[in-house]
């Protein structure tokens, strides 16, 4: 795959079994898929950080989808307060490595998919060796300082990053590709103030909306991958659970970003 996604040249040693075209049939049905664009699933590379409750379905879709590789960045351990919303660990997976499981449930769900473990946290020292094996990357995080490192070493190594936040009933998405429009740093500059932004731990979330926003961030990936659609570049998603709206709010590139503007 190349990173505009590309549906009707997968790579020459891709290859689907007839197991994997009977398990993905009802997606090459698709004309805009077919095929072509399973085996360029097949071939794709992305990369979640953060398997909590924005990876978990994220990791889930792709994984069920066929996406050849998934890797997998996080550093915890099952708490009893993610179950309420991280659906890839049940109650016996407390107190165990969230890798340990994803990785297993993942494997368990499709036995064709490559699942890689980064049992570490993401760092200024790893982020471009980690994120550089990778086509896409998905944020899953929940803090300002780890969204800033995906998103200017995605912007050095030229990789789309689609981004996913969530809070109490609300939750946004959207896709940064500093390549074809803005960047993280192009909608915010600099973090915004503690107060206005407070985590999730200290306001609350309700557990599904992460799984709607996890489930647009997996589906984003795969337009990324097949080259189809409109995929949400310069568009940020807003999503409200109790009204059941969502709302686009446009994203317009900065030049002067100290990251991907013309200086």
């Amino acid at each position: 795959m190349n990173k505009q996604g590309n549906n009707e040249h997968p790579p020459a040693q891709v290859r689907l079994t007839p197991e994997e075209l009977h398990r993905y049939r009802r997606q090459t049905l698709l004309a805009t898929l077919g095929e072509g664009g399973q085996k360029g699933l097949k071939g794709a590379r992305v990369l979640i950080v953060g398997v909590g409750g924005l990876g978990s379905p994220a990791s889930v879709y792709l994984a069920a989808a066929g996406v050849g590789t998934i890797g997998l960045v996080d550093f915890d351990v099952v708490e009893l307060s993610n179950l309420q919303r991280q659906t890839l660990y049940g109650t016996s997976d407390v107190g165990l490595s969230k890798m340990d499981v994803a990785s297993k449930r993942l494997r368990t769900l499709n036995p064709h998919v490559s699942i890689h473990t980064h049992e570490v946290r993401l760092s200024e020292d790893n982020a471009a060796r980690i994120l550089g094996e990778y086509d896409i990357v998905i944020d899953g995080v929940d803090n300002f300082p780890a969204r800033y490192l995906i998103n200017d070493t995605c912007v050095q190594l030229g990789t789309p990053y689609i981004h996913g936040s969530v809070s109490r009933f609300e939750g946004q998405a959207t896709v940064f590709d500093a390549v074809r429009g803005p960047c993280y740093r192009c909608l915010f500059p600099d973090p915004p103030p503690g107060s206005l932004a407070p985590p999730s731990a200290e306001v609350g979330i309700i557990g599904t909306v992460p799984g709607i926003i996890g489930t647009i961030e997996a589906s984003e990936a795969i337009k990324l991958i097949i080259g189809a659609g409109n995929p949400l570049i310069g568009r940020l998603l807003v999503f409200d659970m109790l009204e059941m709206k969502f709302r686009e709010v446009a994203i317009e590139k900065n030049p002067a970003c100290p990251v991907c503007g013309k200086g």
